[in-house]
């Protein structure tokens, strides 16, 4: 379709201290519409007197309000004010990319990227709780149309009283080819990597089980070491998990998103046994990197694995080390598994996701 559209984004999460995958979505998604479509596009964020780390910076505009984050949260949710125009101007349809819903003063799309708080209430703090309860309530209440990465969050948002018919179903995305051999030379000798070693990545929080694969690759009788990527989050002590195995674990802390490739291309596995996910990027991550990936079998990194990855109970243990021990002792499996999660990933780009986005503010703009 031709008639251009002008589409107010909302990129709050960049400032986040844990930006995340919802970050990473909401740069990737809007860098494909401006790259695959002819939407206008201008980003919205409460007021911040520095722009966010360089890693984490949209690839449009961004209009602020004069509210910082909390007050521009609490006025959104509890007085339904201001308006995105009074920072955007006119625009034909608002994307609420994160979990900040702003009034409807244009037909509004929000992107629920998963549920987690009300199946692991225990994992959020009271005010992520009422912050959460209130956004999905506005959610079900305002959008016009509401935005998953998964079928498993699509299922979970019906069975928590979504209108089916306003719910549509984009999965993320990745545009990043195989790291060749002198990059993972660079990147394990940039991190002192010498061994054979277990990668995984995220945020250090407690939904993404590093408790259980830590006491699961205890077990595994292997001179490969586990690495942990990403930045520290909340509800978790990392130095008490690692310290029964701490000679055979190595945290490198965040690692920017452009500089993972070599990272996974380099594992020998990637472990990745989360309890609940809305997509599970990194899974697609390492897959694109030819990586044999073990993941769980009862969310939605099970979509993005498919046949191409080990699926296990992430709450077995004993699953979760024999995974590993299997890969790690037997190179054609591992070998075999890695070209078809390679295979597997040329199916998710954001080219299609920003296709299926057009399409759905075209729809939510008639």
């Amino acid at each position: 379709m031709t008639d251009e559209l002008r589409v107010a984004i909302t990129f709050e999460q960049c400032w986040h201290d844990v930006p995340g995958g919802t970050a990473r979505a909401a740069i990737e998604s809007t860098r494909a519409l401006q790259k695959w479509t002819d939407l206008e596009i201008v980003g919205v964020a409460a007021h911040h007197s520095n722009p966010p780390p360089s890693e984490w910076t949209p690839t449009v505009a961004i209009r602020m309000f004069r509210l910082p984050r909390i007050g521009l949260y609490e006025s959104w949710h509890y007085l339904r004010r201001p308006k995105v125009q009074r920072a955007t101007g006119a625009v034909d349809v608002i994307h609420a990319t994160g979990v900040a819903v702003p009034p409807r003063s244009a037909p509004l799309v929000i992107t629920v990227h998963d549920l987690a708080f009300l199946h692991e209430p225990t994992h959020f703090t009271r005010h992520g709780l009422r912050f959460f309860r209130r956004a999905i309530d506005l959610a079900r209440r305002d959008a016009d149309l509401v935005v998953v990465p998964s079928i498993a969050t699509r299922d979970d948002c019906v069975a928590h009283g979504f209108d089916t018919n306003r719910v549509r179903v984009i999965p993320w995305g990745i545009e990043v080819g195989p790291a060749d051999e002198d990059a993972v030379a660079r990147a394990r000798d940039q991190y002192r990597i010498s061994r054979p070693y277990v990668l995984w990545t995220g945020t250090i929080e407690p939904r993404k089980n590093l408790p259980r694969l830590l006491r699961a690759f205890a077990t595994v009788d292997t001179d490969a070491e586990l690495v942990l990527v990403g930045p520290e989050g909340w509800n978790e002590d990392l130095d008490r998990l690692i310290a029964p195995v701490r000679s055979r674990v190595r945290v490198l802390g965040f690692v920017p998103p452009n500089e993972l490739g070599p990272l996974y291309a380099g594992a020998a596995v990637f472990c990745y046994p989360s309890l609940r996910e809305g997509f599970g990027l990194p899974v697609l991550e390492a897959m694109a990197q030819g990586t044999p990936v073990v993941t769980s079998s009862d969310t939605s990194t099970a979509e993005v694995g498919g046949d191409a990855a080990v699926l296990v109970d992430p709450l077995d243990e004993d699953a979760i080390a024999d995974a590993l021990a299997t890969l790690l002792g037997d190179r054609d499996r591992a070998r075999t598994l890695g070209e078809a999660g390679a295979r597997r990933a040329l199916s998710f780009s954001w080219e299609r996701a920003a296709g299926l986005l057009d399409e759905a503010y075209r729809e939510a703009a008639r």
